[in-house]
């Protein structure tokens, strides 16, 4: 039979190609913000993405203390948790959480875009949020990327 056979190729660890990768949030929408790393961290913008291997970039998003959120956001959106007692319920606003530690503003938007599993706890491992301009990652050398260029 003389046809053409092409196979899926399946990254796995040994064959993914990882790079670092700096963010700037300052002016960006939140969620938006959110949802273009989360296809950095997991991979969505490689040819070679592969579901169930993690297969995306470590992500350095700086400036995280300038994000914006729309509406009246900043007052009605609330971060529940619990404590495992019971009445243990705690809730705290986005400005409580923004004057607490503005960094986990973005790591809790971009993890829950996640997927809630095992790849999504690594997969999450690679992100770095710094509330502002200033990083540790000097010596892998980031690549910056604008995510204004990518729609």
């Amino acid at each position: 039979m003389d046809t053409l056979s092409y196979k899926t190729v399946s990254a796995n660890k040994n064959t993914v190609v990882k790079e670092w990768l700096v963010v700037d949030a300052d002016g960006q929408a939140l969620g938006r913000l959110a949802s273009e790393v989360a296809k950095l961290l997991r991979g969505k913008h490689k040819p070679s993405f592969t579901p169930h291997v993690d297969c995306g970039d470590n992500v350095i998003v700086i400036n995280a203390g300038s994000v914006n959120l729309t509406g009246n956001k900043w007052n009605d959106k609330t971060y529940i948790r619990h404590t495992g007692y019971p009445g243990g319920q705690r809730s705290l606003t986005a400005t409580e959480m923004y004057k607490k530690d503005p960094a986990r503003l973005v790591e809790k938007a971009v993890k829950g875009m996640l997927p809630k599993n095992k790849l999504g706890a690594e997969i999450f491992r690679n992100l770095k949020v710094y509330a502002d301009a200033n990083h540790g990652q000097e010596a892998q050398k980031p690549r910056a990327i604008n995510l204004n260029d990518n729609k």
